[in-house]
């Protein structure tokens, strides 16, 4: 008998690779199941809604430990009838009753990460992961059962007469079946397991030196005029007593809350190159030797290429362009070429600029360096466009925004979003809208918005934003979408409501555009609904789109109120805030582009990983490398720890796709009429169909053509190269 094996979903998410064995079955251990009866547990409700001021800990392990083991029980009553040749219907026999035995731990599942990231002492850590690696370990059953997968490839290879969203159901099982081993031999399996224990090994040895080594640095200032710019935010940040916050002294650190802040905001450059230094050189073979990473990195590289090639692919990329919207490698070659072709001599043009500015302010230097950038760039986009965070703040209160943003939706999907009062939530911040749709009285979804920080029981990771797919659209269980969007903007003061900087209210749209795309769904099943199934680079399409709309003038009125005055922001101010942001925009293309090459080539190439930033950095970067102290691959989670592996060209590719997507509304004007009707189409296509066709085809159906590179290098205000014609 085998272990149950661990997966997931590898088109809506991320590759999980995972033990497989030759033997059929599992063994199955009996979780503790909690005393609350079903019908007395709050997260089985009628009107479709959680309790959520009666649900508790022992609720949520209770629930997730009964739907866990129903769940692994069917299947392998399944398996019993596939078997026994009593398979008269792959959708009838297998996949719909997966998704019946399914829906009710999915959603157990999204309430308790609601709970977790929204009212962490309702969820603490613990006890969510806990839920969450049951949850896991019993959802990659049906990604790992042998005789599943066969069923469902031999049906494929039928032909039968099948929906292409149906077909897209099957294909989803077939990969995730292939990618987890389950073609292979008993000896390509044991090589499989092997690399993939390894490679598991390997990736947790490198996060937890990478954890420990952000935590090596710190610098105690004392001196009052380091931080004599430093917001109010950054001072209570650092301050060793931050109710004394302006008197210190100040604790430097490179945790990503405050290294960037500290690196845009000192104004003692040694003290920014000791940060930089610090940053940059963790994992290298020339700090603390127990903290070297080096040799992970080597060993995780070889390891997916192993696996890569065991399963019958030429390299790991190759492996990762199964289950990506651009196709192949050479695909997104071509793109990330043209973007470079535009955005490397604008790159030089830019930093020369900044240097005669930062010399005329001070600087007195021959070059720039990695660690001045961030520094005089906030300086020279001051001067050069008046933008002052603080000042913009005052004209974008959450409420205005919130409302100007339901109303652009509402124009251009053609929905309704209205607030329902009496919902029980998990903070009384926390408010619950429901989402119309013209050819029903009833909702067809609803999402949550928490949006404050609360230090006293709200989660505060890296990334403190997020959407949450609570319950996934299916008609198989007539289940309607649910979300839950999670923020942590400043709270309220008194009478004066809560402000958003103007990247806050990028965040709040791009969540709400991803959020859209899982509410929006009009699939049957919920295997290919919202953003399930959706090809990973084109998972965050919808929301930089959304986003786009806040350079349009008539949005920025919608959702601008200054605090004091009422006024909307004014035309000149609005103008200078689009600049801004093209501010140093090749600079930030470029290196996107390099990291981008640069994880590609580490899953491609066999090649000592620092004789590959030695080949690429010329190329993609005008300042120079310092290889003696930088070792930035040796601490680029993203790709070696987390899911960015092969797919860091993804953030690129999908800005690109987003950019391309809007220009057909900015190619409609100021005509409501074609507005409408490009927002119709966008909503028939990216919202309506998720992963029920692959990205590719959905952006042909949506733009009549395949996608082009221009709208993204227009958007960032990028000139033609003089080679380019």
């Amino acid at each position: 008998m085998a272990l149950v094996r661990l997966g997931r979903s590898l088109f809506s998410k991320r590759v999980v690779y995972s033990p497989n064995r030759k033997e059929h079955g599992y063994v199955v251990l009996l979780p503790e199941i909690g005393e609350d009866a079903v019908e007395k547990n709050p997260l089985y409700h009628n009107d479709g809604l959680p309790k959520f001021n009666e649900i508790t800990i022992e609720n949520c392990r209770a629930a997730i430990s009964k739907q866990s083991l129903d769940y692994e029980v069917g299947i392998q009553e399944i398996e019993e009838k596939i078997k026994n040749n009593q398979i008269q219907d792959v959708f009838e026999d297998i996949i719909e009753p997966l998704e019946k035995l399914g829906n009710p731990m999915e959603t157990t599942w999204g309430v308790s990460k609601t709970l977790y990231l929204g009212n962490n002492t309702l969820m603490p850590t613990s006890s969510y992961m806990a839920i969450h690696e049951r949850a896991r370990r019993a959802r990659a059953a049906k990604f790992t059962s042998k005789s599943i997968h066969g069923a469902i490839t031999e049906d494929l290879a039928n032909r039968k007469n099948r929906s292409t969203e149906q077909t897209r159901v099957m294909r989803k099982f077939a990969i995730e079946g292939k990618l987890n081993g389950l073609e292979l031999s008993e000896r390509d399996a044991d090589v499989f397991n092997y690399n993939s224990s390894k490679l598991t090994k390997q990736k947790t040895e490198f996060k937890t030196k990478n954890e420990v080594a952000l935590k090596q640095h710190s610098q105690l200032i004392r001196d009052p005029g380091i931080v004599r710019d430093f917001p109010e935010n950054l001072l209570k940040a650092t301050a060793i007593d931050p109710s004394q916050y302006m008197n210190g002294p100040w604790k430097f650190t490179i945790q990503p809350p405050v290294y960037m802040p500290l690196l845009e905001h000192c104004p003692d450059r040694e003290v920014r190159w000791l940060l930089w230094k610090s940053y940059v050189n963790r994992g290298s073979n020339t700090g603390e030797k127990e903290l070297s990473t080096s040799l992970h990195v080597e060993e995780i590289r070889l390891s997916r290429t192993n696996i890569a090639k065991t399963l019958g692919y030429k390299n790991f990329v190759d492996m990762s362009m199964e289950t990506k919207m651009a196709g192949n490698r050479e695909e997104v070659n071509r793109v990330l070429d043209l973007l470079l072709q535009r955005a490397k001599p604008s790159q030089d043009e830019e930093l020369n600029n900044l240097l005669m500015f930062a010399n005329e302010k001070g600087l007195r230097a021959n070059r720039l360096e990695l660690w001045d950038v961030p520094y005089w760039r906030r300086k020279q986009k001051i001067i050069l466009f008046d933008y002052d965070d603080n000042k913009l703040k005052n004209f974008f209160p959450l409420n205005t925004v919130l409302n100007g943003l339901f109303q652009l939706c509402e124009k251009l999907f053609n929905i309704v979003i209205k607030m329902r009062t009496g919902v029980t939530t998990w903070h009384k911040d926390v408010k619950f809208y429901d989402v119309f749709e013209p050819h029903s009285s009833a909702p067809v979804a609803g999402f949550y918005i928490d949006p404050y920080a609360r230090s006293e029981d709200k989660l505060r990771l890296q990334n403190s934003d997020w959407m949450i797919g609570m319950q996934s659209k299916s008609q198989v269980t007539d289940s309607k979408p649910y979300a839950a969007l999670i923020f942590n903007f400043e709270l309220p003061r008194g009478d004066l409501q809560s402000h958003l900087t103007f990247n806050e209210v990028r965040t709040l749209f791009q969540k709400f555009g991803h959020c859209l795309q899982h509410l929006l769904s009009r699939t049957y099943y919920s295997e290919v609904a919202g953003l399930s199934n959706v090809e990973w680079d084109a998972v965050e399409v919808s929301g930089h789109m959304l986003a786009h709309w806040l350079f349009n003038q008539s949005v920025i009125e919608s959702i601008t109120c200054h605090s004091g005055s009422g006024d909307k922001l004014p035309k000149p101010i609005f103008e200078n805030l689009c600049k801004a942001q093209q501010h140093l925009a090749a600079y930030d293309l470029c290196n996107e582009l390099y990291l981008s090459v640069l994880d590609l080539e580490l899953h491609s190439t066999n090649t000592y990983w620092l004789d590959v930033v030695k080949h690429l950095w010329p190329q993609y970067k005008t300042l120079e490398f310092h290889s003696k102290i930088d070792a930035h691959p040796c601490n680029f989670t993203q790709i070696l720890s987390e899911e960015w592996a092969a797919a860091y060209y993804s953030h690129v590719w999908s800005r690109m796709i987003a950019a391309d997507v809007y220009s057909a509304f900015y190619e409609a004007g100021e005509d409501e009429r074609q507005i409408r009707e490009v927002g119709k189409r966008f909503r028939d296509t990216f919202l309506a169909l998720g992963g029920s066709q692959h990205s590719s085809q959905i952006f042909r159906e949506f733009r009549g053509r395949d996608p082009s590179h221009k709208a993204l290098l227009k958007s960032l205000g990028l000139k033609k190269a003089k080679q380019e014609s």
